[in-house]
């Protein structure tokens, strides 16, 4: 056996291969952390502190070269691992990669641009011009792979410190492909090599291999779509070697404990992963062979992948597919096991999925009505291209035509309001952390109340921008909702709800050239829509931020206050969209009590095509899954925000396939309930009955909720009524509707 230290050290990334992909590499950083990446292997220690063993390596390395008699030792052993008919499980090879983890980088490659020029030659019957048309056609397939993961992972400008070339066989020379053509050597060649350029030797050298890739006509059984034993022993043999390289090897900076191998014809692939301690091999055996047969059998770790198609009829890669996201995780792995951990993460990128598909739904709707997003508009009072000249002044509040509208305090904003006429109000303060869209004011005429004041975008930005389109919602939309939920309330006021105090148009100073009263000008304010809400109040995330956690008395009177906002919009058929902590204010009320108000109505859902905001901490599970809300959509929000605001667990997610599975295994694990009620009974009853309605058509029974929360908050069940119901009692409900007493049957 070889002496006391590793020659590969304890290998965290064999025990889960892929557990390093869930989107941190936190684990692939501590695993190639241990390893050297600095440019002196821990194999000089292995050498001098057993110089015998390291001699007996060494002679193991250039005896094991027949391939034949090396598949002899191990083909039958490969083959009962990979019958389909076995009686235990456990004999299967398992993949080096699990579907979930082949998801999220499915997800992160989304916006990383992969192409191969070079088709993939489609016959099936290969000539010499065809067997160089494969290999030119794999090597720019290999590059574009090692060049797409090199740009999105590590660095975007710069090239990749890798480089392609082919072997004949272990230990052999290496090749360019246009070299091994000119020597007539190309059917001798075995496949590519993923070179590292790093370190000072020019000449290449089979430690220096980052990933081994096997290109052959004969990787798929005879009788299923899966690897030949044949070819799993080769990728094994290549394998060993390179460990053993690697291991052998003063100066390496690749990680000595595994291999990927990529196993490809000109149709399919798959992937092959051998990793194992050295220290295990057994030296003084008179049979190499039969030597690391055994420590392949039993001291190694294989892992096999599923063999899918790689390339189409048209010889084009399928990159989404399932068997090319099996080349890119072992590609990913093996740079990071040679470069060390990537400066993006698969989170990171995972992230922008969600902005994408929120854009494309916003794409896919602006041919629809004005529910969707604001028309396009032509720009008035000038031609597209003409140079346009603004006085000095005006550059101190928009530096550019388009910018957005940002005011000081105590600047003053008249509006035109079609209904009440000029209305001007004076800026007080920014809200929300300086956002520029969004202000405290003060009516000039009446000074006595703060109010918020909505600042919408410029319309002459004819591509319209993602906070563009915010901006829409916040101003416009929101008017239109905000306008809606008074109508239903017969033009009466309602506490738990915001009010429009005015909206319109800027009107700027000095003289305005607009030919129609609703055209603009070429003024940088004319026309920049405006809202103005009343009240004022400190958002829940901003609470929780400064002092932690609200009180049970706090949290039940927060869920009475939003429900019963959500019962009065209900009644409009009008349901909120975006539950979630920035979009929930605390107010005082004129009797100095505390009052909890969903604000931010502008994505609210008025009619089927409507799609709401998209949130991976608050949405409903139904907002995620379809893009559209049911009724107990708002509802399942509010509990999630009341999880948030009683300080629970809830965990950063990344995607939506993590934020459903979330979601999924807390509530089957009635973890929601359970922390809700260890701060409050009815709170946790309530859990339980969002949890019986979630995904369901049936509505949320407000009223009998509203009495409850009620007397939970004042000793009685009046008070929460509509705005032509305040102080009266609430009606007793007749009945729970279906799930009202909880149990968790709904579908998340």
């Amino acid at each position: 056996m070889m002496g006391s230290h590793h020659c590969s050290q304890p290998n965290d990334l064999d025990t889960s291969p892929g557990h390093s992909l869930n989107g941190s590499f936190r684990k692939l950083a501590s695993v190639i952390s241990t390893h050297s990446v600095s440019g002196t292997s821990v194999s000089s220690k292995f050498a001098s502190s057993s110089r015998r063993a390291f001699k007996g390596l060494k002679e193991y390395a250039k005896k094991l070269v027949d391939l034949e008699t090396f598949t002899e030792n191990l083909e039958q052993w490969v083959m009962e691992r990979s019958c389909t008919d076995s009686n235990s499980a456990e004999q299967f090879f398992s993949s080096p990669f699990t579907i979930e983890e082949l998801r999220k980088l499915d997800i992160a490659l989304e916006g990383v641009h992969f192409q191969q020029l070079f088709r993939m030659p489609c016959s099936p019957y290969v000539s010499d011009d065809l067997k160089e048309d494969e290999y030119l056609a794999m090597e720019d397939f290999l590059h574009a792979i090692t060049n797409g993961l090199w740009r999105a992972f590590w660095h975007k400008r710069e090239q990749p410190p890798f480089f392609l070339s082919c072997p004949r066989y272990p230990g052999s020379k290496f090749y360019s492909i246009e070299k091994a053509i000119s020597k007539g050597r190309l059917r001798e060649l075995s496949g590519f090599a993923l070179m590292s350029k790093l370190g000072s030797d020019r000449q290449l050298r089979w430690h220096q291999v980052v990933e081994f890739v096997l290109f052959s006509h004969d990787i798929v059984s005879e009788n299923e779509l899966k690897l030949s034993a044949g070819i799993i022993c080769k990728a094994l043999f290549y394998g060993f070697h390179i460990l053993v390289s690697r291991c052998l090897s003063k100066t390496s900076n690749v990680d000595s404990s595994s291999v990927f191998l990529l196993v490809l014809d000109s149709r399919y692939g798959g992937v092959v992963r051998l990793g194992g301690d050295l220290r295990k091999l057994e030296l003084n055996s008179t049979d190499p062979y039969h030597s690391v047969a055994e420590w392949i059998k039993n001291h190694a770790e294989v892992r096999v992948s599923p063999v899918d198609r790689i390339w189409n009829k048209l010889g084009n890669p399928n990159w989404g597919d399932l068997g090319t996201l099996q080349l890119l995780s072992a590609t990913l792995y093996s740079i990071a096991q040679c470069n060390g951990p990537p400066r993006k993460s698969i989170a990171s990128l995972a992230l922008d999925h969600s902005l994408r598909l929120q854009k494309r739904w916003m794409e896919c709707r602006l041919v629809e009505n004005e529910n969707a997003l604001v028309p396009f508009q032509e720009a008035g009072g000038y031609d597209q291209g003409e140079i346009v000249e603004v006085d000095q002044d005006d550059y101190s509040v928009l530096s550019k035509k388009g910018s957005h509208l940002k005011l000081k305090q105590g600047e003053i904003l008249v509006l035109d309001d079609q209904q009440q006429g000029q209305k001007a109000f004076q800026i007080q303060d920014s809200l929300r952390g300086g956002n520029p869209y969004l202000y405290s004011a003060v009516s000039v005429e009446y000074p006595v109340e703060l109010l918020t004041l909505y600042v919408g975008a410029h319309p002459s930005r004819l591509e319209p921008s993602w906070e563009d389109m915010s901006l829409w919602y916040q101003v416009q939309r929101q008017t239109k909702v905000l306008n809606i939920l008074k109508q239903q309330g017969n033009g009466s006021s309602n506490k738990y709800l915001p009010e429009i105090v005015s909206s319109g148009r800027v009107l700027h100073s000095g003289p305005c050239k607009k030919q129609t009263p609703g055209g603009r000008c070429d003024h940088p304010w004319c026309g920049t829509p405006i809202l103005v809400t009343s009240p004022v109040g400190e958002p829940v995330s901003s609470i929780v931020s400064r002092k932690g956690p609200l009180s049970s008395e706090e949290a039940v009177r927060c869920c009475r206050d939003c429900l019963a906002a959500l019962r009065s919009a209900a009644k409009a058929n009008v349901l909120h969209g975006d539950i979630c902590p920035e979009n929930i204010i605390r107010v005082i009320d004129t009797n100095n009590n505390l009052l909890y108000m969903p604000v931010s109505w502008g994505r609210a859902v008025l009619e089927e095509r409507d799609s709401p905001a998209i949130n991976l901490q608050f949405s409903s599970s139904h907002a995620l899954q379809q893009g559209k809300l049911c009724p107990s959509s708002d509802a399942e929000s509010l509990v999630y925000l009341l999880l948030f605001v009683c300080g629970g667990s809830m965990e950063q997610q990344d995607s939506m396939e993590s934020a459903l599975q979330w979601r999924e295994r807390c509530w089957a694990k009635r973890a929601i309930q359970q922390q809700l009620g260890e701060l409050s009974a009815i709170l946790k009853a309530f859990a339980d009955y969002v949890d019986s309605l979630c995904g369901t058509p049936y509505p949320v029974d407000y009223d009998i909720w509203l009495k409850r929360l009620s007397r939970e908050v004042d000793g009685s069940s009046s008070g929460v009524g509509d705005h032509n119901e305040r102080g009266k009692m609430i009606e007793q409900a007749g009945g729970f509707s279906p799930g009202t007493s909880g149990g968790g049957g709904g579908s998340h």
